[in-house]
């Protein structure tokens, strides 16, 4: 999985089509993202502690790696990920415009 946690993605596909989010929290293992702003479902929750309070709340759930590209800031759209090395280390890059990312 090329996304890391602190993008910037796009979502291809969904209900949530179009719209732009950092990512909160990445699951490789599951292929997974949690994006902001992204795939919100309502939350029931109970108080826990004396005095807390409950009710409803508004939580990202997590959405596929697969239903995001990477969002490129020079091409202002969603890009593929290539990589180069420059000075021994690996960098992420633009395959459209050649950014580094």
């Amino acid at each position: 999985m090329n996304i890391k946690k602190n993008d910037t993605v796009i979502v291809l596909s969904g209900k949530d089509k179009g719209a732009k989010g950092k990512v909160l929290e990445a699951m490789p293992s599951k292929n997974m993202l949690v994006v902001e702003k992204v795939n919100v479902a309502t939350c029931h929750t109970k108080p826990r502690k004396q005095g807390e309070q409950g009710g409803i709340v508004k939580r990202e759930t997590p959405i596929r790696s697969c239903k995001v590209a990477l969002y490129c800031d020079k091409c202002g759209k969603g890009v593929r990920v290539g990589y180069k090395t420059v000075d021994g280390k690996k960098v992420r890059i633009c395959r459209k415009c050649g950014a580094e990312i």
